[in-house]
């Protein structure tokens, strides 16, 4: 399949710039996989889509305050850094800019010294690998120094950082925010629970692999970059349950998504409590194992992510979907409206 099959045309004051003020109000268009139906509503309507015995599964990463502005020590240059992944101990996976002028054994410097990064490896696409050197605990110089890392389409600045994280979040590790969930409240979920759905909960821990742009003509030979992912033994058995008893899996996110349909895939449709890294690149022509319905924002065209979307709803439906988004002026992208697939 070519990349111009997932292209569409979205007017740039349709890409949300801030959150709205209560996180259920965003708008939901309702999509029938089978039938390409639409219907819209708000937010908080999912529960009207959700049985008993059903099963919500987020993810409950947390987003890192992953953006750094530092200095190069020999040259005093302005470089900004973003964390991906944290590889062993002090050791971390980076996107940086600009990288042409970042080599091994380039030294930069955060906070006036209080946080420093050596370059000890290269890698494609302005990524680097630095090694950390600190006194005291990583994670809070990290909050003292580090900023949310919003999207680049994202221009304006974000009053609460709280508005980039699920009411969920607990397991940080995250470079972006899994941002179908940043729709719940903690009513909504317990309104939800109290219809007598399940809620379950799994982490990946969002990188380079969920927002890295598609740079080839042929979807095919695009390759995924690994994230970590984790399902305990509760969420693993609870899972089994509900599709044993005929309940319907809604992940919510695509990020959700992928963890699920790596386990499944690795185990003839089972779930099972793992830790690993997944590199799975969902597009047409995959069959799912794992989930029957998903919960997700509008995404970017010619992405990974409308492509799993049209895997699991149509490139048609999709594509129409979306046509009547824009339309229908609904709000794109991170801070933008959901859509359910059913």
């Amino acid at each position: 399949m070519k990349l111009e099959d997932f292209d569409y045309d979205l007017p740039d004051e349709l890409i949300a710039q801030t959150p709205l003020q209560d996180r259920a109000a965003s708008r939901l268009m309702v999509l029938n996989k089978q039938t390409g139906e639409i219907e819209h509503k708000i937010f908080s309507n999912i529960i009207h889509y959700l049985n008993p015995g059903d099963c919500l599964v987020l993810n409950d990463t947390k987003v890192m305050p992953a953006r750094l502005f530092g200095m190069k020590e020999d040259t005093n240059a302005h470089v900004e850094v973003l964390l991906l992944k944290q590889i062993e101990g002090d050791k971390w996976e980076t996107l940086v800019k600009p990288a042409k002028r970042i080599k091994p054994g380039t030294v930069i410097s955060f906070g006036g010294g209080k946080l420093h990064a050596k370059c000890i490896d290269t890698l494609e696409y302005g990524g680097r690998i630095f090694e950390f050197q600190y006194d005291g605990i990583f994670y809070e110089i990290l909050d003292e120094l580090g900023e949310m890392p919003l999207p680049p389409y994202i221009k304006k600045r974000l009053d609460d950082a709280d508005r980039y994280q699920t009411v969920y979040a607990r397991e940080i590790g995250s470079a972006a925010a899994p941002t179908a969930g940043l729709h719940f409240t903690e009513k909504l979920l317990a309104d939800i629970k109290n219809k007598g759905v399940h809620i379950a909960f799994i982490t990946l821990h969002v990188g380079l692999g969920t927002f890295r742009p598609v740079n080839v003509e042929s979807i095919e030979e695009h390759e995924m970059h690994a994230e970590f992912y984790h399902m305990t033994e509760e969420t693993a058995n609870l899972l089994n349950e509900v599709k044993k008893k005929g309940g319907r899996i809604i992940s919510v996110g695509t990020t959700s998504t992928r963890t699920l349909e790596t386990i499944a895939s690795r185990h003839n449709g089972s779930f099972v409590a793992e830790s690993g890294w997944t590199d799975i690149f969902i597009y047409p022509g995959f069959q799912f194992k794992a989930i029957d319905c998903l919960i997700t924002n509008f995404h970017l065209p010619k992405s990974t992510l409308i492509m799993l979307v049209s895997a699991l709803a149509g490139r048609e439906h999709i594509l129409h979907a979306y046509e009547t988004a824009v339309k229908e002026r609904y709000r794109f992208f991170s801070f933008g409206d959901a859509m359910f697939i059913h």
